[in-house]
């Protein structure tokens, strides 16, 4: 097997970046079993396409869009994905209590999941994986004010549906609206 750069570069890239475009994928598909190959065909293409990356120290970005991009490709190809309307969620929300109780990862991976990918990605990106406003508007090609308002949003959304009015976590319940909002 022909390796494009030398082999410890490509292991050395995969042994530094596994773990968080694993969690990324995860997070992205709400499945272990897409997340594992979500993760391996971004290798795979990285592999590839190694001589487009032009900055080694931008490894990490460059791997989660080439994440990003499967993801995406494979959402296409199914066709198969609610649309949930984030109309009228740009009220200011109440006051938070100081410290929040746990969330059960289930039910957030299931509020994730129930939030459109443009919502999605920003959220993981920004909470799960520690990306800036800037990282994250570049890797989804974005305004940065485009950027914050999703988040600002998704944020709301997942409150709404994750924590009760006084800030107790809701247990396999959703409130709001009929569509979930």
């Amino acid at each position: 097997m022909h390796f494009p750069g030398n082999r410890q570069t490509v292991e050395r890239l995969v042994n530094d970046h596994y773990m968080a475009l694993y969690r990324y994928a995860y997070r992205l598909s709400g499945s272990a079993a897409d997340a594992d190959d979500l993760t391996q065909e971004a290798f795979c293409k990285a592999q590839a396409c190694w001589s487009q990356l032009r900055d080694e120290s931008r490894a990490k970005p460059w791997l989660f869009q080439i994440l990003r991009n499967a993801f995406l490709h494979k959402r296409r190809k199914e066709q198969n994905h609610p649309c949930i309307s984030l109309e009228g969620i740009d009220e200011v929300p109440g006051r938070l209590p100081e410290s929040l109780p746990p969330v059960d990862p289930e039910e957030l991976q299931s509020a994730l999941n129930a939030l459109p990918e443009v919502f999605r990605t920003p959220i993981i990106l920004y909470y799960f994986e520690d990306f800036s406003y800037r990282d994250i508007a570049e890797h989804m090609d974005l305004p940065l004010g485009t950027v914050m308002s999703r988040l600002a949003r998704a944020k709301i959304y997942l409150r709404n549906r994750l924590l009760a009015p006084d800030g107790q976590v809701l247990a396999g319940q959703e409130r709001g609206a009929s569509n979930g909002l």
